[in-house]
């Protein structure tokens, strides 16, 4: 094998000279720079990458901490296949690899062990849950200076770093669609409390609701867990106030659940445009696939995770990406709406 030694021989200076310049460590001539470089390429050196890493104080790893999610094919919903498409391509060009860490609700969530660990050098977080253990938990990883980065979820009260959509503008068109296609009852299938976008939409809801005359009806809002299951099973209630003529839209939280809904009503005879309108969100491939297709709000994920991974990982981004940074320090990406045949 062609060693260090036989580089610094050629290109006359010393192995530790060779390794500050392979690995970018400390201030190098530029002569000196460009005389290792050359030598390395004419005898064909290729530098161990763990030698490297451990040269920079670095894992060469951006963790991606991912919830826990039993009997659900996480990788192949759209919302975090795209996320992590984002954050790989970012990843990827600024030379690291993605560690995956799947997060349970029943342990604890000690992601500083990660840093102190040297397992990651970064750490970017979906599917996070406003609740008294993560806010503890990110809270450590801000007070000890580790860099980490939220996606689709902020915290009220809190300036953690995050990458989000503007769900409160997209809700706001969805219902306003509704609204001036005649819809008057419109119920709301909205997802756990817990996830910061369920209540960007509440709020959005109750905004368009009340300025457009109408009074918000606790009857007519519902809760799934995000999942087309969910949906599937509130396609009861849902049907009994459509067949009743308390509902004649349907307002879903995401394109999972719509489909789901969708799905349940049509078995109850219950058809999308000819006895309710629906709309969804995330334009996910789900919602055009499906017939009637589904209206939805078209939120860019792939494009809030690249940021996300960009914003931490990419030097001659970082302080670009953080100028566009509200005062607690979320960054909220546009989204639009994408009328279908299911409104």
């Amino acid at each position: 094998m062609i060693s260090r030694k036989e580089v610094a021989r050629l290109a006359g200076v010393s192995e530790a000279t060779v390794s500050r310049v392979l690995n970018n460590v400390g201030p190098i001539k530029e002569e000196t720079r460009r005389r290792v470089l050359e030598a390395a390429s004419q005898i064909g050196y290729v530098p161990s990458a763990l030698a490297q890493q451990f040269a920079r104080r670095r894992s060469g790893n951006v963790g991606v901490v991912l919830p826990f999610m039993p009997k659900v094919k996480l990788f192949s919903t759209y919302y975090f296949s795209e996320i992590l498409s984002g954050i790989g391509e970012a990843a990827q060009r600024c030379g690291y690899d993605l560690l995956l860490i799947f997060n349970s609700p029943d342990q604890r969530h000690d992601y500083a062990k990660l840093f102190r660990a040297q397992k990651v050098d970064a750490c970017i977080m979906l599917g996070s849950s406003d609740v008294p253990e993560e806010r503890r938990a990110l809270k450590e990883l801000q007070m000890e200076g580790h860099p980490f980065c939220l996606v689709n979820q902020h915290f009220g009260g809190e300036d953690f770093p995050a990458v989000d959509a503007d769900h409160v503008s997209g809700s706001r068109l969805a219902i306003r669609h509704l609204l001036e296609g005649g819809r008057q009852r419109i119920a709301f299938l909205n997802g756990p409390p817990q996830y910061s976008n369920s209540g960007d939409r509440l709020r959005a809801y109750r905004e368009e609701m009340r300025e457009a005359g109408y009074s918000v009806r606790q009857e007519l809002m519902f809760v799934g867990n995000y999942s087309r299951t969910s949906g599937y099973e509130l396609a009861g209630p849902i049907g009994e106030g459509i067949a009743e003529g308390r509902i004649d839209a349907v307002f879903a939280a995401n394109d999972r659940m719509a489909i789901g809904l969708m799905q349940g009503l049509a078995e109850r005879g219950l058809k999308a445009r000819e006895h309710y309108a629906l709309v969804g969100c995330d334009d996910s491939d789900g919602s055009r696939l499906i017939s009637p297709t589904l209206s939805t709000i078209s939120v860019p994920f792939y494009e809030m995770g690249k940021l996300a991974a960009e914003r931490l990982l990419s030097p001659e981004k970082k302080e670009e990406i953080g100028n566009r940074a509200e005062g607690n320090g979320l960054i909220r990406l546009p989204v639009a709406f994408e009328a279908r045949e299911s409104s």
